[in-house]
């Protein structure tokens, strides 16, 4: 839990006809750099349609180059064409015009629950200038405030020439937030030359830089936790969970360059910190660790039929330690879109040698395996296939197709790569409607660099939001023993709740190799039950944790489970009732 001391008396008036209800949890997400918008937004979406029983949240985040344009924007604020500043333009359901963010702007976005009525919107928005002025009090700039007229934070408000520092653009629906503020840390501000920002051409915009203050984004997002945690945290739980800011965040101290056995980790090197208790590599595993080796005939015919058709599947390439059982059950994941991965996490042996085209067939010779063994519910993954446009989307769709034209009563579970992020490619594989989509996070948000450098935790959430958001049963899992807390645990399945996930799955991290990253330490038997019961706590209907435990552990099982808890359709109406939702905007950017 965050510590929520008072530092200054500048955090501490509640405005008159502004409360936050006690008695949720109030969760506080630093989500890195680099962030995508359509991410963001989509992350936010999610955790609006929760409703306003559910949790609070500020997402503090940067954004890459982009323009955002709210309802009440005009195109002709648009001074140049953004492609040529490396920008794009978006038009958002937020109020206010045109505005830019990108690396050294701090983004925040409150999804809370405020008052109804006459007066709650301007209410919201004076609430947020009051953190943002306690804020920059907090890292040394002190004469800001509010301007007649223009909502947000301006420097010098008084004085012949105001200049604002940080804009707010507001959205209130159904007594939820979305949108929120942007503020100036140290961006490049010769962007917002290209537009009329937020369509005030006659005063300038600055930055704590431009003002003197030689304040990190890091700096400023603690002081916006501090101030938000004293003023929204009053009466309950608040906690805080942090993406590194930079790869060496993470507290594994890896082996030195050059050591016996873990020469492979050297390019991992710049990434320890402090050092952990680490499990030697060859330590022999607990004894609840140790899975055994059943080769009956189920497990005999179907290693037949796949080798026979020449497919893959992730239960050899990832060495899973529950091949035997899950084979011996008639189960397997099939990996598409070949057997090279053009990512190298540094939990994973799946070969990242230069990928080949996709085989043309493949789909067809799955959906013949899933046809011979009779399956009941087929689990399809891939490697990720960041050399393709669609990020293998297309792969997936054709599998889908196949599998349901030759079993059509076989129930589809996909574990899918992010796909870039991009909404396009996802899209094509929820319109074929898989019976799960599972789209595992793998780790806390602060190893989620240092375990998997090539993805990003807000990114994931995003697509897991995507997915809920297109009504289907959403499925995460990830693993321990890399160095997490069980804190930290339970933050990702707040995290994942929030969003609308049904299943997660929870084990205990294995290394390949030597070249791999190492185990922390083996998590016991009871803690898994620990955590399951904690994420059933939150409300994730299916939560499936012990050591051996993998995302296609006990699928079947866990999928009718959700389905036999109607999980997946709570959504529906929140779903489409955020479609086209009223609500007020106001502000000016964010």
């Amino acid at each position: 839990m965050l510590e929520t001391r008072q530092k200054s008396s500048n955090c501490t008036p509640e405005p008159s006809g502004f409360s936050i209800a006690p008695g949720r949890t109030l969760r506080l997400r630093w989500l890195g750099s680099r962030v995508a918008y359509r991410d963001a937004h989509a992350l936010q979406r999610a955790l609006w349609a929760a409703g306003p029983g559910a949790d609070d949240w500020l997402l503090l985040l940067e954004h890459p180059h982009v323009y955002t344009a709210g309802i009440r924007a005009k195109a002709e604020h648009m001074l140049v064409d953004p492609a040529s500043v490396g920008a794009e333009l978006l038009w958002v359901d937020r109020g206010g015009d045109i505005t830019y963010h990108g690396p050294g702007q701090l983004v925040g976005y409150p999804v809370i629950t405020v008052p109804s009525g006459p007066g709650a919107t301007p209410g919201y928005v004076h609430e947020i200038e009051e953190v943002m002025i306690a804020s920059l009090a907090e890292v040394g700039l002190a004469d800001v405030g509010r301007l007649e007229g223009y909502p947000g934070v301006w420097v010098e408000p008084g004085s012949p020439r105001p200049r604002k520092i940080c804009a707010i653009g507001a959205r209130h629906s159904r007594r939820r937030t979305m949108h929120g503020f942007a503020l100036n840390v140290n961006p490049d501000l010769s962007m917002f030359e290209r537009i009329v920002p937020c369509g005030i051409a006659d005063k300038t915009v600055t930055s704590l830089a431009a003002e003197g203050i030689a304040a990190s984004v890091q700096e400023v997002t603690d002081a916006v936790f501090e101030v938000v945690g004293v003023r929204w945290g009053r009466g309950r739980p608040v906690e805080r969970h942090d993406v590194a800011a930079r790869a060496s965040s993470s507290p594994v101290e890896l082996a030195p360059a050059g050591a016996a056995g873990d020469a492979g980790l050297a390019r991992l090197e710049e990434r320890r910190t402090k050092p952990v208790e680490l499990v030697p590599l060859g330590t022999r595993k607990p004894v609840w660790m140790r899975a055994n080796a059943h080769m009956g005939p189920e497990y005999r015919s179907l290693h037949k039929t796949v080798r026979g058709l020449g497919l893959v599947t992730v239960c050899q390439e990832a060495g899973c330690p529950n091949i035997f059982e899950c084979w011996a059950d008639g189960t397997a994941t099939f990996m598409i879109n070949g057997e090279r991965c053009t990512r190298a996490c540094g939990f994973c042996q799946v070969s990242t040698a230069k990928p080949l085209p996709p085989s043309p067939d493949e789909p067809e010779r799955v959906a013949d395996a899933v046809a011979r063994l009779g399956l009941a519910h087929a689990v399809i993954t891939c490697v990720a296939r960041d050399d393709l446009a669609d990020g293998g989307a297309s792969g997936f769709a054709a599998t889908i197709d196949a599998v349901r034209r030759r079993s059509p009563g076989t129930a589809i579970e996909v574990l899918v790569s992010d796909c870039k992020g991009d909404p396009t490619s996802l899209a094509v594989i929820f319109e074929r409607r898989p019976d799960i989509l599972n789209h595992n996070v793998e780790t806390v948000p602060r190893l989620q660099r240092l375990v998997r450098p090539s993805a990003s935790y807000a990114r994931s959430l995003a697509v897991l939001a995507r997915a809920v958001d297109a009504r289907l049963v959403a499925k995460s899992g990830l693993m321990v023993g890399l160095g997490e807390t069980e804190d930290e645990v339970l933050g990702v399945l707040a995290d994942l709740h929030g969003i609308g996930v049904s299943i997660v799955t929870i084990g205990q991290y294995l290394r390949p190799t030597a070249a791999h990253l190492p185990v922390a330490r083996w998590w016991a038997p009871g803690e898994f039950d620990r955590l399951a019961e904690g994420g059933r706590a939150l409300g994730i209907p299916q939560v499936v944790a012990s050591p051996l435990t993998r995302s296609s552990y006990h699928a079947r099982q866990a999928a009718a489970g959700t389905a036999a808890a109607g999980a997946g359709t709570a959504r529906t109406g929140a779903g489409a009732a955020r479609t086209g939702a009223g609500g007020v905007a106001a502000g000016g950017a964010a």
